[in-house]
């Protein structure tokens, strides 16, 4: 698998950079976040959330909906699931990192993926990054052995708890938090998941990655 830029003209039908954003304060706050060997997702960080930063998102990027803003910080290498919403997420690379993308369009009428469709794109730290609401997603892949830290914004209420029954068929099976549909690898036992993702779980080798391919 060849690792693109996210600048590369290939990436136009995932998403976009963002240009003109202002977020050195939010980047200041994720400098006191974890960087565990696993990891972690918080949805809402007040702190980032309160800053004038947080309101230009809000407005120029959600068009005043609002917005949660936190973070996903770790340690990883596999692809282990896909995910999508029904709305764009943005995601601040804090350090380098790799972002493992497909399109809901292949997802099958079973609801399962190929994961030989997916593709790799090397996102640099200071980066802001748009996924449109139909790129398949996950917990990004560090680009360096030291982990990867990622700002996380979305609608407000996504990757929340649910407070109503899951449904047992069809796409209500995918879901597994307010706006979050979810289709997982089984290597990953990820719980109560749907595992859809059928090939190879892909893994970054790390000693390559800064040559292009994995």
């Amino acid at each position: 698998m060849n690792v693109q830029k996210v600048t590369d003209k290939s990436f136009g039908k995932y998403g976009r950079v963002l240009n003109g954003y202002t977020f050195s304060g939010i980047l200041d706050v994720m400098k006191h976040t974890p960087l565990p060997d696993e990891v972690i997702y918080v949805p809402s960080v007040e702190e980032m959330e309160a800053l004038s930063e947080a309101a230009e998102f809000k407005n120029r990027a959600f068009g005043g909906l609002p917005i949660q803003i936190g973070y996903c910080n770790g340690k990883n290498t596999k692809l282990n699931a896909l995910e999508y919403h029904r709305s764009s997420e943005i995601d601040i690379a804090v350090t380098d990192m790799i972002l493992l993308v497909g399109m809901e369009q292949d997802i099958g009428e079973d609801h399962t993926y190929d994961t030989s469709l997916a593709e790799a794109f090397f996102v640099p730290a200071g980066t802001a990054v748009e996924m449109y609401a139909t790129t398949l997603h996950y917990a990004p892949c560090m680009a360096a052995e030291t982990g990867f830290r990622a700002v996380v914004i979305l609608p407000a209420g996504t990757n929340t708890e649910l407070d109503f029954p899951k449904g047992q068929s069809g796409e209500d099976r995918l879901i597994t938090a307010k706006n979050k549909w979810l289709i997982a690898h089984e290597e990953a036992g990820i719980e109560d998941a749907f595992c859809g993702l059928k090939g190879e779980n892909i893994g970054l080798k790390q000693s390559v990655v800064s040559k292009g391919n994995v």
